[in-house]
């Protein structure tokens, strides 16, 4: 049985590819501001647009869906990384959105993956 991060791990592998295979361009991977993080972050060209990626993995819906994880007070932490990542990379006039892809592990050789664009807002 895998750990939760080797879970996290292959979570976050499959929502890179799933992106790639979108047309996305993977600019980083668990970007770190204090104890912030951002999981994915990633560059749509046409038109320009950089997502951030919350990747929530689950290897059974036991506990809920793995989207539902995604509450106010961490959406709270990934703003506060993108707007450190925006400032950093000199970024802060690309469009940003933000969005889920939660993946259910229960049988490893098909996982199921949501993606769930634009799944909340910064507001202000």
């Amino acid at each position: 049985m895998a750990t939760h991060n080797d879970l996290g791990k292959q979570g976050e592998d499959l929502a890179c590819q799933f992106m790639e295979a979108k047309g996305y361009h993977i600019l980083d991977r668990n970007y770190r501001f204090e104890r912030a993080e951002i999981d994915i972050a990633a560059l749509r060209l046409d038109p320009p647009e950089l997502v951030f990626i919350e990747v929530k993995t689950r290897s059974s819906e036991e506990w809920g869906y793995p989207e539902a994880s995604v509450t106010p007070a961490k959406q709270a932490l990934i703003f506060k990384a993108a707007d450190s990542y925006l400032y950093e990379k000199q970024m802060d006039t690309v469009p940003v959105r933000f969005d889920i892809i939660a993946i259910n592990m229960q049988n490893p050789e098909h996982p199921l993956i949501h993606h769930i664009e634009d799944a909340f807002r910064m507001v202000g």
